[in-house]
C-alpha cells in the first residue's frame, strides 16, 4: 500500500526541471525555447486588425465598402505571406529534428491527402474520361482532325483539367478538415498548451500538413491523368472510334516533353503547399471561438479555390513564355 502510494503521488511532487527535461520533441531546452516560439509566431498569431475590420459596422458608402473588402484583402495576404514564410523558415531550420515524433505525422498527413483518396481519384478519372476525354476523341475522328488528338488531351488534361480538378477535390475533403481541427485546437486552448510545454504548434501541426499535401496532390495528379487517359481511349473504343491504341498513346507521347513534367511537378507541389497554408492560416493563425470554425472553414476554402486560380494563371503564362 505504501509503495502504490508513493507511485500514485510521486508525478506530483517532481521538480519542475524534471518535467521540463521530459520534453524529447525538440533538441533545444524548453525554458528558452518556448520564449523564442512566442516571439517568432507573434505576427502571425496576433493578426487582430482582420478580426476588427470584419466585425466592424458596414459603411453605407459603396466606396466606403470597396474601400474595406480592400483592407480586409491586403491584411490576409499580409497575414497568409507571413504564416508561409514561417512555416518555409521552421521546415529549413527544423528539418530532420524530432524525426521520431515527425516521421508518423507525415506519413499520416500523406495518407490523408493522398492514399486515402485512391478509390474516389479512381472514380472522377473514370468519370472525366468518359464525359470529357471520349467525346473529344470521338468528335475529332468525325472531322477527320485525329491527328491533334495528343496536343488536346496534353493541354486540356496534362496541363490544365488534371492537377487543378486534383488540387480542387483535396481542398474541399482535406482543407476544410485542416480548418477545423486546426481551429478547434486553437479554441480550445491546445495551441497555447503545446508552446507552454516548448513545443513549436508550426513544426508539430503544420509542417506535416504541408508536406503531405503537397505529396498527396502530386501522387493524385498523376493517378487521375493516367486514368482519365486509359478511360478515355476506352469510351472511344466503345464508339468504334478509327484509332488503335497504339496510335493513341504515341499522338500524347510526342506531344509531350521535358517542361511539361517539370511545370507539372512545380504546379501539383504549389498547389499542395498553399492550399495547406490558407487552411492552416485561417484555422491556426488567428484566435478564434467554436462558433467561428464554421464560418472560417467556409472563407478559408473560397481562398484556396482563388488562390488555385491565381496559381493555375500563373503556369499558363509560363506554358506560353516558353
Amino acid at each position: 500500500m505504501f509503495s502504490h502510494t508513493i507511485f500514485v503521488f510521486w508525478p506530483r511532487c517532481a521538480r519542475p526541471a524534471e518535467r521540463v527535461r521530459a520534453n524529447n520533441f525538440d533538441r533545444t531546452p524548453a525554458g528558452h525555447y518556448a520564449a523564442g516560439v512566442r516571439e517568432n509566431l507573434a505576427k502571425a498569431f496576433q493578426l487582430t486588425n482582420i478580426q476588427v475590420f470584419r466585425h466592424a459596422a458596414v459603411p453605407k458608402s459603396y466606396t466606403n465598402r470597396l474601400g474595406r473588402k480592400l483592407f480586409l484583402a491586403l491584411l490576409t495576404v499580409q497575414g497568409l505571406g507571413a504564416f508561409a514564410l514561417i512555416t518555409v523558415g521552421v521546415i529549413l531550420k527544423k528539418f530532420g529534428a524530432a524525426h521520431s515524433v515527425m516521421q508518423p505525422r507525415v506519413r499520416r498527413e500523406i495518407n490523408r491527402a493522398g492514399v486515402g483518396l485512391m478509390p474516389m481519384f479512381f472514380f472522377v478519372a473514370l468519370a472525366l474520361g468518359f464525359l470529357v476525354i471520349g467525346q473529344t476523341v470521338s468528335a475529332l475522328a468525325k472531322v477527320g482532325a485525329t491527328e491533334y488528338l495528343g496536343s488536346t488531351m496534353v493541354i486540356v488534361i496534362v496541363r490544365e483539367l488534371g492537377p487543378l480538378l486534383t488540387a480542387m477535390l483535396v481542398l474541399a475533403r482535406v482543407g476544410t478538415a485542416n480548418v477545423i481541427e486546426l481551429g478547434t485546437a486553437r479554441a480550445l486552448g491546445e495551441v497555447e498548451a503545446l508552446e507552454a510545454l516548448g513545443i513549436d504548434p508550426v513544426h508539430y501541426l503544420i509542417v506535416p500538413r504541408v508536406i503531405g499535401m503537397a505529396l498527396g496532390i502530386f501522387s493524385l495528379t498523376i493517378y487521375l491523368i493516367i486514368g482519365a487517359l486509359a478511360s478515355g481511349y476506352l469510351f472511344a473504343f466503345l464508339q468504334n472510334v478509327p484509332l488503335t491504341p497504339g496510335d493513341y498513346y504515341r499522338q500524347i507521347a510526342e506531344a509531350l516533353n521535358w517542361l511539361d513534367f517539370v511545370l507539372l511537378a512545380l504546379k501539383t507541389v504549389a498547389f499542395g503547399f498553399f492550399i495547406a497554408i490558407v487552411t492552416c492560416y485561417h484555422g491556426l493563425a488567428q484566435p478564434l471561438r467554436l462558433e467561428d470554425v464554421s464560418r472560417v472553414a467556409v472563407r478559408a476554402v473560397t481562398q484556396g479555390v482563388v488562390v488555385c486560380v491565381l496559381i493555375d494563371a500563373v503556369f499558363i503564362v509560363l506554358y506560353l513564355v516558353t
